[in-house]
């Protein structure tokens, strides 16, 4: 078996994260959550945002830019409506715990809300979600960064955004629709991926310092900086523009932290929304909207044949089934820009399934 084919049982990949993440510091529950979400992220396809981000977390620990004990402080709380300061903890363990409150608010209140401040980097948003949809609950989550930009407003050639992802959880009566999207046309995790192994944006994602649209990743490092470009493109970028304003609203301007205070760590703004549709019309009725709806599109004839049309999430939840089944196989290099940290802390190397 060669390390490109590779396959891990999910579980191992979990211990050993969480036992580094454990080595490295981090006390309570904190190893396992983060542990848990980012080897979801790897099982969903989100590969960038997995144990990719992994050494990148133990050395903000080690650097001090990520604490290691605590909890959130709570700014204010209504019980259907809070602020957290997260006080710069692990995001992904903190955006658990959060979607986690929300849906036990929601039973409560029909629907609750959580904006967070000064949280640490939260990974992949669409890990989150089966936490509430798992629970027949609807969810919203965005995040924001306002230490940082790579999105210029449509028109513009300054960044002033991040990628600005927003992710929704919808249950029916088959698989959870599971939609994460973003502002921007990819990521900033990429793009830097593109950049690492030379490769080219499959189109004209990003734009140079004068507005020239560009598929070379290099631009967004180059001097004087471009930036990537906002969802829409250079064409429809407009519409990308927007869901930007509308999530560094819900994040920063929700949370009461962002850009306007100068923020220079690396971290997310989040915001959190649970509803619970027994609350509203009723569990039956939202599911028989949404199963509804769902059919419609899983069984609308294709324009490509060998192309059938998905819902959002379908094909995350079969690779995690697949991984579930016969283990997960990491994107190159993963592991390996891990063992430097496995070696430091003396936490040996997951063993690949036979």
């Amino acid at each position: 078996m060669t390390a490109a084919n590779a396959r891990y049982d999910l579980a191992a990949l979990q211990l050993y994260a969480a036992e580094l993440l454990r080595k490295a510091g981090l006390d309570g529950d904190k190893p396992e959550v983060v542990a848990e979400r980012l080897v979801l992220a790897d099982a969903m396809g989100h590969t960038t945002h997995g144990l990719a981000q992994l050494g990148d977390y133990l050395e903000e620990i080690e650097a001090g830019r990520m604490e290691k004990s605590g909890e959130p402080a709570v700014v204010s709380d209504r019980g259907a409506v809070a602020v957290w300061d997260a006080r710069r903890l692990p995001g992904v363990w903190v955006t658990a715990r959060a979607v986690s409150t929300a849906v036990e608010r929601a039973r409560t209140y029909g629907t609750a809300s959580i904006a967070i401040r000064r949280s640490h980097h939260i990974a992949c948003l669409a890990a989150f979600l089966p936490i509430a949809t798992d629970a027949g609950m609807m969810v919203l989550l965005s995040s924001s960064d306002p230490s940082d930009a790579h999105v210029a407003p449509f028109g513009g050639t300054q960044a002033v955004f991040t990628p600005d992802p927003i992710a929704v959880g919808i249950p029916t009566d088959g698989d959870a629709v599971l939609i994460d999207t973003s502002a921007s046309i990819t990521t900033a995790g990429l793009s830097a991926r593109l950049r690492r192994e030379g490769g080219r944006f499959p189109g004209l994602w990003a734009q140079d310092s004068l507005g020239r649209p560009s598929d070379d990743p290099a631009v967004l490092v180059a001097d004087p900086k471009g930036t990537l470009l906002p969802t829409g493109g250079a064409d429809h970028g407009h519409k990308g523009y927007g869901l930007a304003l509308l999530v560094e609203a819900l994040t920063q301007g929700l949370s009461g932290y962002g850009r306007a205070d100068g923020e220079a760590e690396w971290g997310a703004s989040v915001f959190v929304e649970v509803f619970d549709p027994e609350a509203f019309a009723g569990a039956a009725a939202f599911r028989r909207q949404t199963e509804f709806v769902a059919q419609a599109c899983r069984t609308n004839p294709p324009a490509d044949p060998a192309r059938p049309v998905r819902l959002p999430g379908t094909k995350a939840l079969e690779g995690l089934r697949r991984a579930q089944s016969e283990g997960l196989a990491l994107h190159s290099g993963i592991l390996a820009g891990l063992e430097p940290f496995a070696s430091a802390l003396a936490v040996p190397l997951p063993t690949a399934r036979v």
